[in-house]
């Protein structure tokens, strides 16, 4: 897995990606239009979120649904795969929120040696 043509690195990559978690867990409620998404996801570049979008449909994690409507509609959805994956996200939201304050904690106290030691 160490070795960057890996296929188990190359899927780790995707669903360690921050867009890639965020989208996963922002279509936990189920399907959401592009809009939607983009709106539920502070900072995200459209670009970005086109590209990740792709990314994860090409790895089967979502599906994208085109309605034949005008205008046009398209959703986005958690497929089996994607809904798998929501466990391990929402086990990662829990183990943040619970240490979050260790973790800032933590940064305090680096950014107080590296401002001493500076």
């Amino acid at each position: 897995m160490y070795a960057s043509d890996c296929a188990s690195r190359q899927v780790l990559d995707r669903i360690g990606d921050t867009w890639s978690v965020l989208i996963v867990a922002a279509l936990a409620g189920g399907p959401l239009r592009y809009s939607q998404v983009a709106a539920r996801i502070d900072g995200i570049s459209p670009k970005m979120l086109t590209q990740t979008l792709r990314a994860l449909e090409r790895d089967g994690l979502i599906s994208r649904t085109v309605f034949p409507v005008v205008p046009p509609r398209v959703d986005y959805a958690l497929t089996d795969l994607g809904s798998n994956l929501l466990d391990l996200v929402k086990a990662l939201t829990v183990w943040s929120e619970e240490h979050i304050s260790d973790v800032l904690a933590a940064r305090a106290a680096y950014d107080t040696r590296v401002a001493v030691a500076g």
